[in-house]
């Protein structure tokens, strides 16, 4: 659902990249899971949030100044799947932004271009954020139905309207 970016003063608030379609996403959820290796989870609870341009600035009771905040940094944060809103049964929506975190990416030509390590909130438009198959560089597609053709979950794979060299 996203990660800390690290801390955020001297009180022990931390900066959160959130994943979430929308930037205050995860401000409708009190207990949150951290990681740092997807493998020993922790639950903390949220006590206060706010909204910093495209960061979000959390206070968790766990987290009382900086030095605690600091342990925090590169961490995942999850939420358990059964408590986020369902999903439609069909279409495009059918997924979460955190369900395409990690898939490959191929073109129309069957080309891999990488795997998808993120996604941006612009504006205009979605973003999908691909770390390149030689990992020289990063590839960003506008998440719109002229460049994502398929996103398919069971293969674990988007594909795109998008050549290596666009």
């Amino acid at each position: 659902m996203g990660h800390v970016i690290g801390p955020f003063g001297v009180h022990g608030w931390i900066k959160i990249n959130p994943y979430t379609e929308h930037i205050d996403g995860l401000t409708k959820y009190t207990s949150w899971w951290l990681s740092k290796d997807q493998q020993d989870w922790q639950n903390v609870h949220v006590i206060s949030s706010h909204i910093n341009g495209s960061t979000l600035t959390v206070k968790l009771k766990e987290s009382a100044d900086r030095t605690e905040a600091s342990k925090l940094k590169g961490m995942l944060i999850a939420i358990p799947r059964d408590c986020l809103p369902a999903l439609p049964e069909d279409g495009r929506e059918g997924y979460y932004w955190s369900d395409l975190i990690g898939i490959k990416v191929i073109n129309l030509n069957g080309e891999k271009l990488g795997i998808v390590k993120g996604l941006l909130e612009t504006g205009a438009n979605d973003v999908l954020c691909i770390d390149y198959e030689s990992g020289t560089k990063e590839i960003l597609i506008p998440f719109i139905a002229q460049y994502i053709i398929n996103v398919n979950l069971k293969l674990s794979q988007i594909v795109v309207d998008w050549n290596i060299d666009d």
